[in-house]
């Protein structure tokens, strides 16, 4: 049975083109990718969230599809995540209330990276939920009464027009969080999955498996609660 869930997110080398950076001490720059589709009324651009980065002046007025939103992040006021790709869908909608979702990115590396990140760019968790009620399947969102709209208010799919969401989550203020510091998914190299991949999720860690959902079950998604939670981990050059 799976209880958790980790998801891609985040800037990458397709869109926009670069990836956020990952620091010496561990923490990082969660770049949300450009909007590619029609908005009713106006999102935030790279502009407006003033990330402590250099943006390529030709996408500073780019707007943002800010998503995952978390509330301590910039434009932000909930914890929310939609898709559109069943591919994602799929796995997120077997989960229920309580159950997390992770999210991780690919972070380039630093000049000076430490003994446990990847040498070039790496997967890397950034934040998590705790979710606050079962995932919705988008075709029920039409129907949800307006204060029950209200856990998804601001989610970046919910500002597209058509609204085009397969599942929308919510979740918990008190146990969702953007990480201070990234958790790695990547061995020495950002191709090679460690053990948080390919022993304790239901992924081979073979291909390209930092675009795929990872599923945890009960004991996996325990193990990877620990890993969370260290302090240092393990070097792997």
């Amino acid at each position: 049975m799976t209880t958790g869930v980790a998801i891609n997110v985040a800037a990458n080398t397709n869109q926009p083109g670069f990836r956020g950076p990952l620091r010496a001490d561990g923490s990082f720059v969660y770049v949300p990718i450009p909007e590619p589709e029609p908005t009713a009324g106006s999102v935030p651009t790279y502009a407006d969230l003033d990330l402590p980065i250099t943006v390529p002046p030709d996408l500073r007025d780019t707007p943002v599809h800010l998503d995952p939103s978390f509330a301590e992040y910039p434009y932000c006021e909930r914890y929310t995540y939609g898709d559109p790709h069943d591919l994602k869908a799929r796995p997120l909608l077997e989960l229920s209330a309580g159950d997390d979702v992770y999210f991780y990115g690919t972070l380039d590396a630093p000049d000076d990276p430490a003994a446990w990140m990847a040498s070039d760019w790496g997967a890397y968790l950034i934040g998590e939920f705790a979710l606050a009620r079962d995932p919705l399947p988008g075709d029920e969102y039409a129907a949800l009464s307006a204060d029950e709209r209200a856990a998804f208010a601001g989610n970046a799919h919910c500002h597209r027009d058509p609204f085009d969401a397969a599942v929308l989550l919510a979740g918990d203020p008190d146990a969702s969080r953007l990480y201070d510091t990234a958790v790695p998914l990547s061995g020495a190299q950002g191709t090679e999955a460690n053990r948080a991949v390919t022993e304790w999720s239901a992924d081979s860690g073979r291909g390209p498996w930092w675009r795929r959902p990872l599923r945890y079950d009960t004991a996996g998604a325990s193990r990877l609660r620990e890993w969370i939670g260290r302090d240092t981990y393990p070097a792997v050059r």
